[in-house]
């Protein structure tokens, strides 16, 4: 690669980090197109409703219907699958990137020859001539974006900034160009569902040999979803994730399940079924029962809920994306039976 795209590649991940830093900030208004002015930002704008939308590198993210609270997490791919690291939108008009490059071009830092390869490019005609601005209006110039994360991979992006006519699909060469299934990826990755603790009864302590129901409350585990949309091309994706079980690991070898895989699945829209009294000898519909005293420590017990991806997005396209998976551990006291012989 160039040293002048390292270079450049170098000043863009500095202007992201910045951004990441700046995060907690409030929110401002960036001028130019796609809340960019030649660079990648982060705007936020809530209605009196309290809907929040984030414009990230092109993309704007309803986050309305999300999981909230403090205990919310993203999900975990329950395959090798991960969200797109990068991706490429529409960023620049004619007139920005010209506001864009030019002051590069003009300081001279990134060397002569670079330099005239990028005029080639974008002035001189080989393909693009004066910027395009006789297209002004008809099409945007797309660049690369960077997940905020900087997962692996996020520096694969690295094709030149290319122009697409309006009603145009992007170059089929150019992987994740936004696509309504792109969208919906990066929806994916937007994702916040609601911690995995489980009611255990009995609350405190269990009994070694008696079973210990589980359950999760119903009102928490419902279905989310982000949507995710370029407005400029009129496209968008929404993401929904729906609970369909929850996965008991004990924390030791010396314990039973119920069932006994350890999947408990959603039922009438409930995960397990709450204890009540007179239930003590029943068999849990889910739960665990410990075979041996926890001693003077705990079992770490593992709540694991898989959740079930679908999306919908413009002109009726929509799928499956691979399950997702949150977890929490807890601690669990585990204690001897006491009897009294006489």
């Amino acid at each position: 690669m160039p040293a002048l795209m390292r270079t450049d590649r170098l000043l863009f991940v500095s202007g992201l980090l910045a951004l990441a830093l700046a995060a907690t900030s409030p929110a401002y208004a960036e001028k130019g197109f796609g809340g960019t002015d030649g660079q990648s930002n982060q705007d936020a704008n809530a209605d009196k409703n309290g809907t929040v939308s984030v414009t990230v590198g092109g993309v704007v993210f309803d986050r309305s219907k999300n999981g909230s609270g403090n205990s919310t997490g993203a999900l975990t791919s329950s395959t090798s699958w991960t969200p797109p690291p990068c991706w490429y939108a529409p960023k620049y008009t004619p007139e920005q990137l010209q506001k864009y490059l030019e002051p590069t071009w003009e300081a001279g830092s990134t060397g002569y020859e670079w330099d005239a390869k990028q005029r080639d490019r974008y002035v001189n005609g080989h393909p693009y001539k004066d910027f395009n601005k006789d297209k002004t209006g008809k099409g945007y110039f797309w660049d690369s974006f960077v997940n905020k994360d900087f997962p692996t991979g996020w520096d694969s992006c690295d094709e030149p900034i290319f122009w697409v006519d309006q009603g145009d699909p992007p170059p089929a060469n150019i992987e994740n160009a936004v696509t309504p299934e792109i969208l919906a990826e990066l929806a994916y990755a937007e994702i916040r569902v609601p911690s995995t603790k489980v009611t255990l009864a009995p609350a405190q302590a269990t009994k070694v040999n008696l079973p210990t129901w589980a359950w999760l409350d119903g009102a928490e585990f419902k279905p989310v979803s982000v949507t995710a949309s370029v407005p400029v091309l009129d496209i968008q994706a929404t993401a929904t994730a729906e609970p369909v079980s929850l996965r008991i690991e004990p924390g030791t070898k010396d314990a039973v399940t119920y069932p006994a895989s350890g999947v408990c699945e959603i039922n009438n829209g409930r995960i397990g079924e709450p204890y009540a009294k007179g239930k003590a000898d029943q068999t849990p519909p889910c739960g665990v029962k410990y075979l041996r005293s926890s001693g003077d420590g705990t079992y770490p017990l593992q709540a694991t809920i898989t959740w079930k991806i679908r999306w919908t997005g413009t002109g009726g396209a929509g799928g499956d994306l691979p399950d997702g998976t949150f977890g929490a551990t807890q601690n669990v006291v585990v204690q001897e039976v006491q009897a009294v012989n006489r």
